[in-house]
């Protein structure tokens, strides 16, 4: 991905912060999605938005990010590259994202590639043409995750899979997002909806965890200590980040996956990312200089998002016919 930020737009932290607040997500109106509810094995449910429309030769799934929606930036530039394109386009939602609690006491987790993988077996049976995914930040780290665990057999399911900005290495971006501005900034917001929903998923199965072990959490290593990891079947924060990265298995997968991150990145260090020596064949790595945290904005002010999206779908598209 050749991009360059422009020069209005400098540092990482505002390539981060002004495309999710500012920056055009899509040309011409605004999206409007068709929603569904899926009934899950266990008894719960999972809420998709479609782009409505006829059905499409290509479908693109994709899986946002830590307390994201179909209504994120992202999610919106990615859906605009789709209506442009006559392409099917559906956001799948983690459990208690999609605006809705869930019943059960399961939440969603940065490895939760049981989860995706029981989604995309959902999509394959609906669409019989390319089946594409893309996973962004948490759900990019999770898509790989499933990649890994299948091997050859996630060709099953789909053609091509591409991660932007995941972390893919989750102690080292934990300890980032803990630290300093980070942890002023993008901490106190994640946290700021992450716990009152935890309060909420309390009231529903009461002893759950500790409500004053989790108000007391004041970064994610601490509320995934309290709530993520044990809910998941993880022994604490350090468990959990540990087997649930992608980075330490990549070599494993074995359909086209895209791995794109920002060099500055305010979550992802880039002493962590991927280097080729870790990683098959099968993954191609970008690693720009710029973009920040699913930045990637373009153009005059306030600017567009459309350059991440064009170039990873380009990139999904090109790998349609090598599987």
């Amino acid at each position: 991905m050749n991009y360059a930020a422009p020069a209005w737009l400098p540092g990482g932290h505002l390539q981060t912060i002004w495309p999710a607040l500012y920056a055009r997500r899509v040309e011409g109106a605004t999206i409007q999605y068709r929603r569904e509810r899926w009934d899950t094995p266990d008894g719960d449910f999972i809420d998709v938005d479609w782009l409505p429309g006829s059905p499409r030769k290509r479908l693109l799934v994709l899986f946002h990010g830590l307390e994201g929606s179909s209504g994120s930036h992202y999610a919106q530039a990615f859906a605009g590259y789709a209506q442009a394109h006559d392409w099917g386009f559906a956001v799948a939602h983690f459990r208690g994202c999609s605006g809705e609690l869930n019943h059960g006491p399961r939440a969603y987790h940065s490895g939760d590639f049981e989860e995706i993988g029981w989604v995309l077996a959902r999509f394959r049976q609906q669409h019989q043409g390319a089946l594409l995914a893309v996973g962004i930040s948490l759900g990019g780290n999770a898509l790989l995750r499933w990649a890994e665990e299948l091997g050859e057999q996630a060709a099953r399911l789909v053609d091509a899979v591409a991660s932007v900005c995941a972390p893919v290495d989750l102690a080292a971006s934990g300890a980032a997002i803990g630290r300093g501005f980070n942890r002023l900034v993008y901490t106190r917001r994640f946290l700021a909806t992450m716990k009152p929903k935890a309060m909420q998923k309390l009231a529903q199965h009461p002893g759950l965890f500790s409500a004053d072990a989790l108000r007391g959490a004041q970064d994610l290593y601490a509320f995934d200590n309290v709530f993520t990891a044990p809910l998941h079947g993880f022994r604490d924060t350090q468990d959990y980040w540990r087997r649930a990265s992608a980075k330490p298995h990549l070599h494993r997968i074995r359909i086209p996956a895209l791995v794109l991150n920002a060099r500055n990145d305010p979550f992802v260090p880039a002493g962590s990312l991927p280097r080729p020596v870790d990683v098959g064949r099968w993954v191609t790595l970008w690693h720009p200089a710029h973009g920040g945290h699913v930045g990637f904005a373009q153009g005059s002010p306030p600017g567009n998002l459309q350059a991440m999206p064009n170039a990873v779908a380009g990139w999904l598209a090109s790998q349609i016919h090598t599987t």
